[in-house]
Order: C-alpha cells, then structure tokens, then sequence
C-alpha cells in the first residue's frame, strides 16, 4: 500500500480534494468520486470480505489504493481513544499536504426502509448512523456526505431522528444542504431514491494544519441535479411497458433505450463477465420461475425485470429476488452490477459467497448516481474555493 500522498491527476482547481470512505462495502462509492477527482485518502468497512472485494476489484483494474489503506472495523471504533487518534492523525495529515478532507459514507439502513426492520435509530444498524455522525462531530472534516433510504427522510418518527443528527451537526459548525435523488435522474437503469446529506464547516470553524488557512465557504448553495440527465421525477413520464407474457418476442419502445435492463445487460457484456456464472441455482426448479409475467414486479419477492423498463431497487435482502426478464433464473451478479451502472470492468473476487456478493451490491449506491453527487460536491467546492481566494 502507498504511505505517501500523492494528488489526483486532474485534481479540481484551487484545492486537492480527498475523502475518507466509511461504510464502504465493495466501493462503488469511491469509484464514483474518483471519476469525478477525488482521490480516496482511507477506507473503513466491517465486512472483511466487502474489503476483501475492495482492494481485489482496484488491484484486478490497476486502480490506486487508499492513501492510508483500510480500517476493517466498526464505525464506533473511531470514537475510541486509539480509532479518534488515529483518524485525527490521517485528517491532519492530509490537510497539511493541501487537502480538503470530506467523509463520505451511507450507513447501514434496512432500520429506516419501509421494507425492511423499521426499528429506526434504536435497532443495531440504525444507531449507526449517529455514530457516524458522531465521528463528524468529533474529527470536524471539512465536509461530508451522508447517504441513506428514503424513509429516514419521509417516514415521520425517522425523520424526526434525521432533523436530531441535521441540529448536531450544526451545533458543531456545520452548513447543510439535503437533496432526495433518484437513480434514474443520472441515466442508471433503476428506480432507487435516496437521501443525501452534505454539509461543510462555516468560515473560521475548522482545525488549522500547522498555521495553514484551511479554505472555508461563506454560503452554501448546492446545485445537486447538475448532472441528472432527467430532471425530478421526469424519466418516469415515459410510457414505460407494463408486463409481458413470459417468453414473448420483445417488442418496441419509445421510451429512452440507455434507462432499460436490456440496454444494460447489452452495454455491460453480462453473458461474457467474470460474474455471469454467479447466480443462485435452486436445486430444484421452481415453478415460478416460468409462470411470473416479464415485468411482473408487484410482489414483494421474486419481481421479474422487462428487458425494456428501468429496474425496481437493487436491493437483495429481506428476501428480495430479481427475476431474469426472458431466462428461467435469479439474475446474476454480472447483471445487478449492470443494473447498478457500474462499468463493464469491475469484478468481485470469485471466491466471495453469492449472498456477500449480492449483498455488497444492493448496499451500494449505483454508480451514476454517486458520480452525480460527486460531480454536484466537486463543483460546489471548487467554486466556492474560487469566490474565495478574489
């Protein structure tokens, strides 16, 4: 791994920009940011094997690893007294190489889904999200991000607890800007909402680098759908088709070709990737798997994708299952990366089990996606650095 700092190859002007990942699963996140100049300074995960899958898929492409490397442990660690130090340590380092430090990081959330425990910031996953909180508060970055469902936001007893973390963290000096986004607003083949959180600290609040004037920002207007391809709710104005006998001959669309499964599963080489032979094989054949109509995603389980519609949510726990739109079979995790816009290139190791694999996906924020709001953080920094220095 590297020890030394180095700067991204086009980094935005007027500052580095660098981030700190947690909860970063197997990096789709990260992948997304650095596309747009970020560079990633350290990685934190619980799993050891999404970190496993992290550095394998950035070792397999050639891709520059964290700065400081990885931190395989809980989000509370970071509270400890030997995980505080150590944060404040890369923190202050960065910043003295010219950085601008941002956590970025989506908790754990099936305690805020609707669909899922719904046990709020009191279950074992939701109080994960103070925590994280928490290490903002205690390190102070020069700005964050935070990522989770929708119900944090519109489920009232959860939002209740977002508007609680939103008055931490500005009691402790932060401006804040939040933004509900679809997938589907930045071209990924999904219809996936999520709430985003940024916030940076107010002029003459943040820890100085040995004397050095650490560039703040006066105001705070965040442009979030700068780089949505549809904006609101307008891709799903289209006259998308409903379902199809299973098994039928495809027919034409008029809707956009690039939000549709079988532009994906086309653009991504599915059949031919590493992942295609990842798939769950029941050992018996299940009759449902030839009678739920293409486009049949009414159920809660076992929905199948029409070759030419967006995707339901990627999201493979509490017994979720995808269905092949024209196949007798689950899909594969060659097509859920595709269904989460990843490129073609990436791959998770081929020893990783099926249930981290799909897991690890379905916990990721789809790539276009996180490049959108990476490309709104970037352009928000680099003019307010810009308005700054006149």
């Amino acid at each position: 791994m590297k020890t030394k700092l180095t700067s991204p190859a086009q980094p935005p002007v007027g500052t580095k920009l660098g981030v700190i990942s947690f909860f970063a699963g197997a990096g789709l996140l990260d992948f997304a940011f650095e596309d747009v100049g970020f560079e990633t300074l350290a990685m934190n995960e619980l799993s050891e094997s999404f970190t496993k899958a992290y550095f394998y898929s950035r070792e397999r492409l050639s891709r520059p690893l964290p700065v400081f490397g990885g931190k395989t442990c809980s989000i509370d660690w970071f509270l400890e007294s030997e995980g505080k130090l150590w944060l404040e340590k890369k923190v202050s380092e960065s910043r003295h190489e010219g950085y601008s430090v941002g956590f970025i990081g989506g908790p754990p959330c099936p305690d805020f889904s609707v669909g899922g425990k719904n046990r709020g910031r009191h279950g074992d996953n939701g109080r994960l999200s103070e925590s994280y909180i928490d290490v903002i508060c205690s390190q102070r970055p020069d700005w964050f991000l935070f990522e989770n469902v929708r119900g944090l936001w519109r489920t009232a007893k959860h939002r209740a607890f977002f508007e609680h973390l939103k008055e931490k963290l500005q009691a402790h000096g932060y401006q804040l800007s939040d933004k509900l986004l679809n997938s589907i607003q930045f071209g990924a083949p999904q219809d996936r909402d999520r709430i985003f959180l940024f916030g940076v600290l107010e002029r003459g609040k943040s820890k100085s680098a040995k004397g050095k004037k650490i560039p703040m920002f006066s105001s705070l207007e965040m442009e979030w759908e700068k780089g949505a391809v549809y904006k609101g709710r307008e891709a799903f104005d289209f006259p998308w088709p409903t379902t199809s006998p299973f098994g039928a001959k495809s027919a034409s669309s008029d809707c956009p070709a690039e939000l549709t499964v079988n532009h994906w599963f086309k653009k991504n080489k599915v059949e031919t990737h590493p992942n295609a032979v990842n798939y769950f094989k029941p050992r018996a054949g299940l009759s449902k798997f030839q009678i739920i109509a293409e486009g049949d995603d009414s159920k809660k389980s076992f929905k199948r994708l029409h070759r030419l519609r967006y995707s339901p949510t990627v999201c493979y726990g509490n017994n979720e299952v995808h269905l092949h739109p024209c196949l007798p079979r689950r899909i594969s995790v060659a097509e859920a990366l595709a269904l989460q816009s990843m490129p073609s290139t990436f791959v998770l190791p081929p020893d990783m089990t099926l249930s981290a694999m799909f897991k690890t996906i379905g916990n990721g924020v789809p790539y276009l996606l996180g490049k959108g709001v990476a490309l709104a953080i970037s352009h928000f920094l680099t003019t307010m650095t810009k308005t700054n220095e006149r």
